[in-house]
This record gives C-alpha cells, structure tokens and sequence, in this order.
C-alpha cells in the first residue's frame, strides 16, 4: 500500500488534489468523558461554577474544525460549510458526536476528529478544578461519505 502522504523519497509532503472534483462530502466522529458523580450532577444541573461548560465545549469544537489545518501538519485548509457538535448523557458518561459537510475536493474526517477531542478537552479544562480523574476515550470516525473511496461506516453490529 502506498502512502500519499509521502513522495517517492519517502519524505512528507501534502497530497495534491487539484486534479480531483469537488463533492458533498461528510464525516461524523464521535468520543467519550467519564465523568464523577459531582462533576456530571454538575453538568446535568447546570450549576457549574464556570457558567454553561457544554456551550463553551461546544463553541470551542466548532472551533477546532475550523483550525484542523493548522494543528494536523498534512490537512488541506478546507471550504467548511457546517459543523455540528452535540453531547448525550450515558450514565456517568459524556457522549460527543461532531458532524462536518461541505462540497470539497477532500474529506472531513481529520476535522470531525479534531471537533470531537476540542470539544471534550474544553469539558475536562473547564471542569479539572473539581475532579482531574476524568477520562476522554474511544474518539473514533464514525461515517464519511463523498470522494472517490465512497460512504465509510463502523459496522457497530461487532460491538
């Protein structure tokens, strides 16, 4: 298999897409917080001494979409049309699933990643003061559609 992001010296290099067609393209990733018993009373209430974290956390992985360029040495800088962050209570656990469309003429997986793991660190800065015990675990791609290699699922049947 060969790996496009090296040239045939084998030293990085970004991918060249300017030959390739723009297409409506999707990713979905999603990740988990383990969280306390006070810290996620916390967050279910409301009544976080630091206002509403999940809003905040919210902002801030919208925000890492956007700079997924800038952080991930190989992404293209890409015409981002939505991105969506939402959370979802599991037990004592935090569930982040970011969603990332635009027409482009590269994927968004990088940048649903990057919205996921910004957005549950911003929950864990915001919330270490009261319990640095929390755990961010099993960020993963979930769904990509568009491009050349087609629609990606994880088959959750295995789970």
């Amino acid at each position: 298999m060969k790996l496009t992001h090296l040239n045939e010296d084998g030293y990085a290099r970004m991918v060249d897409v300017s030959e390739k067609k723009p297409s409506h393209r999707t990713a979905v990733a999603e990740g988990w917080i383990k969280l306390g018993d006070v810290v996620l009373e916390m967050l279910t209430s409301g009544n976080s001494p630091k206002g509403n974290v999940l809003n905040t956390a919210i902002v801030a992985g919208i925000q890492g979409v956007k700079k997924t360029s800038d952080i991930i040495p190989m992404c293209h800088p890409l015409p981002l049309q939505s991105a969506d962050i939402d959370f979802e209570f599991t037990g004592s656990s935090l569930r982040c699933v970011c969603s990332v469309s635009a027409e482009a003429k590269t994927g968004f997986e990088m940048e649903a990643l990057v919205g996921v793991t910004t957005a549950l660190l911003t929950v864990y800065d915001m919330l270490k003061a009261i319990d640095k015990s929390m755990e961010i675990s099993d960020i993963r791609l979930l769904e990509k559609t568009g491009g050349k290699s087609g629609v990606y699922r994880i088959d959750t049947t295995k789970e």
